[in-house]
């Protein structure tokens, strides 16, 4: 976070795309990362172009990271343990789920046997539709009822404005993985709230 912070100075990179957390995802810088490393290759030109290859390999890593995150805060196991996840698209204010890291870290935990609940203001009818499998609810209180966990991983306006005081006692325990950095953490610690995120010390 902090050296995120001291690079966006730089006024030819800025703060807007720069950010420690989950990663990036979407139809395009994805593909055409791995797409210009394929065609390198072609070239033979692969050799002085790895280091893309070492972008792709962290961004996915990210994504494997915040799923430790979560399995740590529910004891070691997510089997039988019930996350709430705050986003699907990959970018906020848009429906768009390519290459989701929300959705990918939402299935992984699936897949480690927890029950997963997304919510999404705009991207459920899409995800329903082309990503079945976590259980797609229409509101946040829905999102974190029972949660053992809850993650926060499209930074949509909504999530950011949310008072966690009104959600404390919906969970089985106030633990948030801000997977994007938005959130205050003396606003959630104050609230009662374990708050942890990818690129902060705990504190």
């Amino acid at each position: 976070v902090a050296l995120a912070e001291a690079i966006g100075h730089d006024d030819r990179i800025g703060h807007k795309f720069l950010g420690a957390g989950i990663g990036f995802g979407g139809g395009c810088l994805p593909k055409d990362i791995r797409a210009f490393m394929a065609r390198a290759g072609e070239l033979g030109a692969d050799q002085a172009l790895t280091f893309l290859r070492e972008v792709d390999a962290i961004n996915l890593r990210r994504r494997a990271r915040t799923v430790d995150l979560a399995r740590e805060a529910c004891g070691g196991t997510l089997r039988g343990k019930t996350v709430g996840v705050l986003g699907a698209a990959f970018k906020p204010n848009s429906d768009d789920i390519r290459d989701s890291p929300a959705l990918d870290i939402a299935e992984m935990i699936q897949a480690a046997g927890a029950t997963v609940k997304v919510h999404d203001p705009r991207a459920l009818p899409v995800a329903r539709a082309h990503r079945p499998g976590p259980d797609y609810v229409d509101t946040i209180a829905e999102a974190v009822a029972g949660a053992h966990v809850v993650l926060h991983l499209t930074e949509w306006q909504d999530y950011r404005d949310l008072d966690p005081s009104t959600i404390s006692t919906s969970v089985e325990q106030p633990v948030i993985i801000d997977g994007r950095n938005k959130l205050d953490p003396q606003v959630w610690r104050e609230a009662g709230w374990t708050y942890r995120a990818l690129g902060r010390p705990n504190i």
